[in-house]
């Protein structure tokens, strides 16, 4: 490859250095229900179970007469089904497994190193045209039958994924991680939850005439994300850079909502209105305007956003509404008891998962969906 002045691959992954990974795939498949094991022989991916198999051939089982190739083997429950894992022979090399000593099969060793260093899903495979049936078929097969793309809209809110998606420069590769998804669902929460508490104040003065201008420093801010987002858009289209600068007039608003709420039961309800609505007001629409722009503000009202990204974190931390309310139930007695060693292990517990607590009030505990403390790093 150096004599015809190739570049070299960023990663040379060999097979036996990702048994582990191999292994994962295959019991995923299973739990899926698209495989089964014949004792004595190994784990086979089904095609009944596929309806999409031969997609990317074209082909029909038809053209796959039985015996052509290889002996038929009765067991299997169609003569299609191929290999995921072996049953090691006399005299084979062999690796440990759930299912006994054996190797992989053919084709999943290339499923399992393309998902682990690329991701489950990839814009581009390359390979001999000659093995675009059975290779890549069954490659394609049973990566999707593990990780169908419905899979992480099922975990996460598609707005979620298209800012993960945009944090990513279009012609970098996207790395595709957990951290990361988690990152961008935690962010998308709080610019939506921003949204909702600003639009929800605003609404208490939308019929009173306020006659006074935007407060220097938030207005500008607003002209500085406008003038920042003209600038990342025009040097190839930098999403990312537009993104993270657009935190700035969210967080400016959360500010406000902070301020608006102290002033409002310190000062009065007209020096709130002075001091923070018209500040609102402006920093809303700039960030609704560019979120419009990139494709990020929801067609559903935000409220019922917000609700779906907190059930998808349940669903993420594997729990229901009712058990987060006994753990914060759980935790609020043990408060209440001074048993604060409990009570902190109750939250650290939680934020592991996901949750984290944020404040307690006297209609109860609130809380939001955060990155799993194992994953917290950001992308």
């Amino acid at each position: 490859m150096v004599e015809l002045q190739c570049l070299p691959p960023t990663r040379e992954p060999r097979v036996t250095e990702h048994t582990k990974e191999i292994i994962d795939l295959i019991t995923k498949i299973e739990e899926k229900g698209k495989a089964y094991t014949i004792e004595g022989d190994g784990v086979y991916f089904s095609v009944d179970n596929f309806p999409e198999y031969l997609s990317l051939s074209g082909r029909s089982l038809d053209h796959n007469l039985p015996g052509s190739r290889v002996a038929v083997d009765t067991r299997k429950r169609n003569p299609a089904d191929f290999a995921l894992w072996k049953s090691a022979k006399e005299g084979e090399p062999f690796w440990e497994s759930p299912w006994g000593r054996g190797r992989p099969g053919w084709h999943i060793e290339c499923s399992a190193m393309s998902g682990h260093y690329l991701g489950h899903a990839f814009d581009i495979h390359g390979g001999g045209k000659d093995l675009i049936f059975p290779h890549h078929e069954n490659e394609l097969a049973q990566s999707r039958a593990a990780y169908p793309e419905s899979e992480i809209i099922a975990l996460y809110h598609p707005m979620a994924l298209r800012l993960f998606l945009m944090r990513t420069h279009y012609r970098s590769d996207v790395n595709h991680s957990d951290a990361g998804l988690e990152f961008a669902s935690g962010r998308v929460y709080y610019i939506y939850q921003t949204l909702q508490d600003s639009e929800e104040v605003i609404s208490l003065y939308r019929d009173d005439e306020l006659d006074v201008p935007v407060p220097a420093g938030d207005r500008k801010v607003v002209d500085d994300n406008h003038e920042s987002f003209l600038r990342h858009m025009s040097n190839d289209l930098h999403t990312t850079g537009a993104l993270d600068e657009l935190m700035k007039p969210v967080r400016a608003m959360n500010n406000n909502l902070s301020d608006l709420k102290l002033s409002t039961y310190a000062l009065g309800r007209l020096v709130a209105k002075i001091l923070n609505v018209q500040a609102l007001v402006a920093l809303h629409g700039e960030v609704t305007n560019k979120l419009s722009i990139l494709g990020l503000m929801p067609s559903s009202p935000l409220a019922e956003v917000v609700k779906q990204l907190k059930e998808k974190a349940l669903k993420r931390a594997g729990m229901s509404e009712e058990e987060l309310q006994q753990a914060i139930e759980q935790r609020s007695a043990a408060r209440k008891k001074k048993d604060f060693a409990e009570s902190d292990r109750i939250r650290t517990e939680l934020s592991a998962r996901g949750i984290a607590l944020m404040m307690d009030e006297p209609a109860g505990t609130l809380w939001k969906p955060s990155e799993p403390a194992e994953l917290v790093e950001e992308p």
